[in-house]
């Protein structure tokens, strides 16, 4: 039995952050793939410096933070500047990403959830995980929820969706499927049953790890990890 990688997903409005928040509240480790975006571009990282050199300094905001806007505006209407933008964050979030992966396979965990917005548009990530979820919810729910949260007209609403893969899509892909089309206690029931299913998955690792270690050192723990992901 080893620790495994479950991939989670859905699209604009459709309640990915409700389903997240009886995952953490549950106690299941999740790693927010949108929030290490954040930071690897923080000022004087890396990938901040990157991107200043081929983006410039009109794009960032007076506390010399990146202005995400700006940047988005300029990759949207270019696709070799978001290319080239991949190019930069990218290998830096998915190091982030295998160092938390790491911590928690230590702490024992029986399995780690990838939050990863794009998930099934990039499909790349998708090899890795044992199973993928979708969050989902019906396109006229998902249209009313849109235009009543972001305060938007049926139109840019709309539009928004429609710049997204449909769920309907994402949906054949993935292995398992929360359904956010009705109230909220239907969703956390959803929530709790796929809760179950990925416990029930394979043993515990506590007696594992603990012998592990003993015997290989942390060392051995980092090596056994990244070859088990990249095989």
């Amino acid at each position: 039995s080893t620790m495994f990688l479950v991939g989670l997903s859905g699209g604009i409005a459709s309640g990915k952050s409700t389903v997240v928040a009886v995952l953490r509240e549950l106690g299941c480790a999740v790693i927010d793939a949108d929030v290490i975006a954040r930071q690897v571009v923080q000022p004087h990282s890396k990938a901040h410096q990157q991107i200043l050199q081929h983006f410039g300094t009109e794009i960032l905001l007076e506390n010399g933070e990146i202005n995400r806007e700006a940047l988005g505006n300029i990759i949207f209407s270019q696709p070799e500047k978001r290319r080239l933008l991949n190019s930069i964050t990218h290998p830096e979030i998915l190091k982030e990403m295998l160092k938390q992966v790491l911590k928690y396979f230590v702490l024992g965990y029986r399995y780690v959830i990838l939050d990863i917005p794009l998930l099934f548009e990039t499909r790349g990530l998708t090899r890795f995980m044992k199973y993928t979820v979708l969050v989902y919810c019906d396109p006229p729910t998902q249209l009313v929820r849109l235009m009543k949260r972001s305060s938007l007209g049926m139109a840019e609403a709309e539009a928004r969706i429609s710049s997204q893969l449909p769920l309907d899509e994402k949906r054949q892909w993935a292995t398992h499927v929360i359904d956010n089309s009705g109230d909220w206690e239907s969703t956390r029931r959803q929530v709790l049953r796929l809760h179950a299913h990925l416990e029930d998955s394979l043993d515990f690792l506590w007696a594992r790890l603990a012998l592990g270690t003993a015997v290989v050192g942390l060392g051995g723990l980092v090596f056994v990890l990244i070859r088990h992901f990249i095989s």
